[in-house]
């Protein structure tokens, strides 16, 4: 798995949905293509990109094939956003603190007049 295949194969919005359809429990592929209002075919070449991805895998079940998602490449991917997620949250309590600055007082609003 490449990290290109898995930016490639997050990036579009139907397999996203398959993902977090996968989050829930593994599903046979007719879940999916129910869940997700797509065609057989194209929830099947959805599938292949996120299976050669290394995002999902596959398993026979009698006739079904079940998909269910593999938490390596997703733990990887938390990985990488560990030091975003830093600067994220240090920029939000910047702009909470900010925030609280400006706003107005309003415990002398919200004070029963006499």
């Amino acid at each position: 798995m490449s990290d290109a295949a898995l930016w490639t194969a997050l990036a579009d919005p139907h397999r996203r949905a398959i993902v977090a359809l996968l989050l829930e429990r593994p599903r046979p592929v007719g879940e999916i293509v129910e869940a997700c209002g797509l065609s057989q075919p194209s929830t099947s070449k959805h599938l292949k990109v996120l299976r050669e991805a290394g995002l999902v895998r596959v398993r026979q079940d009698a006739q079904r094939r079940v998909y269910a998602l593999d938490p390596a490449p997703i733990a990887e991917l938390d990985a990488w956003l560990t030091p975003y997620r830093k600067l994220w949250n240090t920029s939000l309590d910047v702009l909470g603190s900010r925030l609280d600055e400006t706003a107005p007082d309003t415990r002398e609003e919200t004070a029963p007049k006499d």
